[in-house]
């Protein structure tokens, strides 16, 4: 790509990427044949594509432009119809199309379109989502991402689109997080932490006042003079009248680009990603039970009969008695490798057996088996939950090194102690 030493862009600033950490195996290196493709979250704002597109093409000095081959917008079905702006002659550009007025802006800069930019109205090139029915099983695009069902399908929609691309090693992706709602901008960043490469990047733009806000405003070098600020009405009630605001000129608006770090997550998880998990929610519990088995490993963990406390990687963490009775037989469980309960009712009647147990065992006056809260046997799955709930608090309070063995406490559909039982030592 060619670009002329000579010309003056208007002012347009770029953060710089945050230095990633090293990780093992070394950093991929993107191949210089690679093709790049934009994937960018919209919603209301289509211009978010025009600025986007801009701020990647010009740089600041000695950074190397970057004109992508493709484009590839997610959206609803709202967004599609904002998008469709950009392909209708505004009388603002003197009667061409934003897109054009784009390109014929960014050839006129020196910068080579053969094969770059390709975009246009198509459902390859505008992607809504789509979510099932669960009634009906008839799919649907999403006018608008509202709620909890909405959100889950566009994260798997949004998986589903960023896996397409990465797992093509001649392809390099740039996703912009800077459109639609700020939902899908979140999503978009998880699925690059989970399934994004090094070579990747993740941008946010932002466009300074009042250009951000101004209808008519799609990059600095766009074509039509002035932009006026909407017409405001002032005076009191029976004396209304307009008043002009000033214009401002689009060749003094501020570009930044921002490239946003994240943390590529696939070298740790080359299993979970080999496979393609269903949906969203499945690769991160995949991946959520990766890091409780990690964590199991890094765990010295000493439980005393004697007293209700517990010791962590050297760290002492003392419990309620209640707390401590339901830890000590998810301890003596793991230790011996029994399996793991369901839920928390299927435990009530081995925990209250267990109780019994203890109960009977010769104890002294200080004892803590003694306390009032051990007397009645547990009744309901809701009483072992809150008694997680506090060994959890108490851990996380304690230390970093307590910490981890938060993670391995029981969970929904799992009502076990996940630690490797030769790490576990009762005393």
């Amino acid at each position: 790509m060619k670009t002329s030493p000579a010309r003056q862009t208007p002012s347009v600033t770029l953060a710089m990427p945050q230095p990633k950490p090293d990780r093992s195996p070394p950093m991929e290196t993107a191949p210089s044949h690679s093709e790049i493709t934009l994937l960018a979250v919209t919603g209301m704002s289509p211009a978010i594509l025009t600025e986007t597109l801009w701020a990647l093409a010009n740089p600041p000095d000695n950074t190397e432009p970057v004109l992508p081959h493709r484009i590839i917008a997610v959206t609803t079905t709202e967004g599609r119809a904002r998008l469709e702006q950009l392909f209708q002659p505004s009388p603002q550009l003197g009667g061409v199309t934003p897109w054009d007025a784009l390109r014929t802006a960014l050839a006129a800069h020196g910068h080579d379109l053969a094969g770059r930019l390709r975009f246009g109205l198509t459902g390859d090139d505008i992607r809504v989502i789509t979510a099932a029915d669960p009634a009906t099983g008839r799919t649907r695009e999403l006018p608008d991402i509202r709620d909890r069902a909405d959100n889950e399908a566009a994260a798997d929609f949004l998986l589903e689109q960023v896996r397409a691309i990465v797992e093509n090693p001649d392809t390099q992706l740039i996703a912009s997080i800077a459109g639609g709602r700020k939902t899908m901008s979140a999503l978009l960043y998880a699925c690059l932490t989970l399934v994004g490469r090094e070579t990747d990047r993740l941008t946010h733009v932002l466009v300074s006042e009042p250009f951000e806000t101004l209808r008519d405003f799609w990059f600095p070098a766009q074509p039509g003079g002035p932009l006026p600020l909407p017409t405001r009405s002032v005076g009191s009630v029976g004396s209304v009248r307009s008043v002009s605001s000033p214009s401002h000129d689009p060749a003094s608006a501020v570009v930044d680009l921002a490239d946003v770090p994240f943390v590529p997550l696939r070298n740790l998880f080359e299993r979970e990603l080999a496979r393609k998990p269903g949906t969203f929610r499945r690769l991160i519990e995949d991946c959520r039970q990766n890091l409780i088995q990690r964590a199991a490993e890094l765990l010295r963990l000493t439980v005393e009969t004697a007293r209700p406390e517990i010791e962590v990687n050297g760290t002492r963490v003392r419990l309620a008695p209640l707390e401590h009775l339901l830890f000590l037989f998810l301890a003596r469980r793991a230790k011996h490798g029994e399996p793991a309960f369901h839920a928390y009712k299927d435990a009530l009647d081995a925990l209250n057996t267990f109780r019994e147990q203890l109960l009977a065992q010769p104890r002294n006056h200080n004892d803590w088996r003694h306390a009032d809260s051990l007397k009645n046997p547990w009744q309901e799955d809701h009483e072992i939950a809150k008694a997680v709930s506090g060994i959890r608090d108490k851990l996380k309070h304690a230390g970093p090194d307590a910490a981890l063995l938060a993670q391995c406490l029981p969970r929904k559909g799992c009502c076990a102690l996940s630690v490797v039982p030769s790490l576990i030592h009762i005393k």
